[in-house]
């Protein structure tokens, strides 16, 4: 067999074909990242020299630099829109009662503990106390269309393409539609709209969209043709069950996502495929998802109730690639032996592997804790059963 260069051996995955081996991912999306204390050790642990750059502040992941990327042999990489050109309603607020505070481009709050944390927790919601549509359409929106935030996408990505010979990841400016909705009317408020007051919903939801679609837009025209995978997210479920009910979702959610992924595949250059981070217990989102136009399932959580890699495979298998679902994140990865390791993770390889679809990459983001001799027992299992 052919040794495949890792675009072809993405796309061939993609495409449900056997490729040479099967792909591995780390760290090329926020969602398939890496905390930067694990990646830390990790990197002391191989040997590597240098310290750890921050990719994302808010998850607290750290960014894979080309050493490690060349040591683990990893076969995609993530190219994600600049900053604003200008600050909008960013702000730094500094320690206050021993949380690192600031507020983002869309006027979130986030904090942190000064001292020990591990990530960055909504604390401020700009849209709790909106009650009307009027006050939907009057906040302060951010610029979607910003040249800035486009300035080195096609350079980077033609370098990943052309001269690497990596397939990569063509991320988004923001979180999910649903979970950013969310997060600026606040988790509960959002739930009781939903409910009681469906317009409200609608009215942030058509913002968020309108936004997603000018982004979208402008960043497919500047890449051109040789995108492959589009980054795209929103947590459904729970550890034990969806957030709402399926009629719901399809109700008021559903018709948005539909709306972006056709949007997104009419106004790609070339053929794109739909990366969907999708949380929880979710197995019966799946044809819904597929209707509406998602390619990749990420990242499978195998620990939720449902989430049954074999029935999965036999089920959606042909229709839905698995970017992730490797190995259980919640028990066997942090705390698990690394022959447990090896044996969860094989087992995750026997019932995925088969006949293309699936991307091994990390279910979510691993976090701090997780040993070093883990997180190499999980790849070195690909290495001895990840070849077709």
């Amino acid at each position: 067999m052919k040794e495949y260069s890792s675009y072809e051996r993405v796309k061939s995955a993609l495409e449900h074909k056997e490729a040479d081996k099967i792909p591995f991912d780390i760290g090329a999306a926020a969602v398939t990242g890496i905390n930067i204390n694990s990646l830390r050790k990790l990197r002391q642990y191989l040997g590597l020299p240098g310290d750890v750059k921050l990719k994302d502040r808010i998850t607290q992941i750290g960014d894979i630099d080309e050493d490690l990327l060349r040591t683990l042999h990893i076969d995609v990489k993530g190219v994600s829109p600049e900053p604003l050109s200008k600050p909008f309603l960013q702000k730094e607020l500094g320690i206050i009662e021993g949380y690192n505070h600031f507020i983002d481009e869309w006027g979130m709050g986030w904090r942190m503990p000064a001292s020990s944390g591990y990530y960055y927790d909504l604390y401020l919601s700009p849209l709790a106390n909106a009650e009307t549509i009027a006050d939907i359409e009057k906040y302060p929106w951010p610029d979607a269309t910003d040249p800035a935030r486009y300035v080195n996408l096609k350079s980077i990505a033609d370098h990943i393409v052309i001269e690497e010979k990596r397939a990569y990841f063509l991320e988004r400016m923001s979180s999910g539609m649903w979970e950013h909705a969310m997060w600026m009317r606040g988790y509960e408020q959002f739930f009781i709209d939903m409910v009681i007051n469906p317009g409200i919903v609608h009215a942030i939801m058509t913002k968020l969209l309108e936004i997603k679609m000018q982004y979208w837009e402008r960043a497919l025209k500047v890449v051109g043709e040789n995108v492959l995978i589009i980054s795209t997210a929103d947590d459904l479920g729970s550890q034990n069950s969806l957030l709402v009910s399926v009629d719901m979702y399809k109700e008021l959610i559903w018709p948005y996502h539909k709306k972006l992924f056709e949007f997104i595949k009419k106004k790609a250059e070339s053929k794109v495929y739909i990366f969907f981070h999708n949380d929880g217990a979710v197995m019966e989102t799946f044809p819904l998802l597929i209707e509406a136009g998602v390619d990749i399932v990420n990242p499978f959580q195998v620990n939720c109730l449902g989430m049954d890699t074999k029935k999965f495979k036999k089920e959606f298998g042909n229709e839905l690639t698995i970017w992730g679902g490797s190995c259980d994140n919640q028990s066997v990865m942090p705390y698990g032996t690394p022959q447990q390791v090896k044996i969860e993770t094989k087992r995750r390889i026997d019932d995925l592997a088969p006949g293309g679809g699936f991307i091994f990459a990390p279910i979510h983001v691993i976090q701090d804790g997780v040993p070093p001799e883990n997180i190499m027992a999980w790849w070195e299992t690909l290495q001895e059963h990840g070849s077709y």
